[in-house]
């Protein structure tokens, strides 16, 4: 489960060269300049998405509305989404990356750990989203990986 992930200097300069590269139009119509620090869910956070066949980033709200009213749903398991009436649609047509410098597990002793890639500013996790109101809303993917399990039984899943 990726509850939270973050955004350091460096990586949001990647993240502005990478936008400058896959969509000219956007970084000459929007001055974007990436906030750093900790995600959190419900906040607004940058993603990368395919628009009419071109890769752009977008702004999007990290976490799906609960059936409450008060949840808010911003993992979802990649072995079952395409089973779940919530996600199946989403997750096949409207995927998205996630960009992040690393992110966060809390073990069972409610220690916060860090995971990263070593020699990689960035690290892309797998999500979709979908429209609720007037906003887009994004998910991140988990999957199962048995080397965390000493930490937490999931993780984002990471593209390459």
């Amino acid at each position: 489960m990726c509850g939270r992930y973050y955004v350091d200097d460096e990586t949001a300069r990647e993240i502005e060269k990478l936008i400058r590269q896959v969509d000219e139009k956007i970084q000459k119509a929007e001055n974007i300049h990436l906030q750093t620090g900790d995600i959190h869910p419900s906040e607004v956070a940058p993603v990368i998405a395919a628009d009419h066949n071109d890769l752009c980033c977008r702004w999007k709200r990290w976490g799906f509305p609960g059936f409450s009213g008060k949840q808010l749903i911003f993992n979802a398991r990649g072995e079952s989404a395409l089973e779940k009436k919530m996600f199946k649609e989403s997750a096949e047509h409207r995927r998205v990356v996630v960009p992040a410098t690393w992110f966060y597990e809390w073990n069972k002793n409610k220690e916060k750990n860090i995971f990263y890639r070593e020699g990689q500013p960035i690290l892309y996790m797998a999500g979709f989203y979908n429209r609720y109101q007037d906003e887009d809303r994004f998910v991140i993917l988990t999957t199962v990986i048995e080397s965390m399990k000493p930490v937490h039984d999931r993780m984002p899943l990471l593209l390459e």
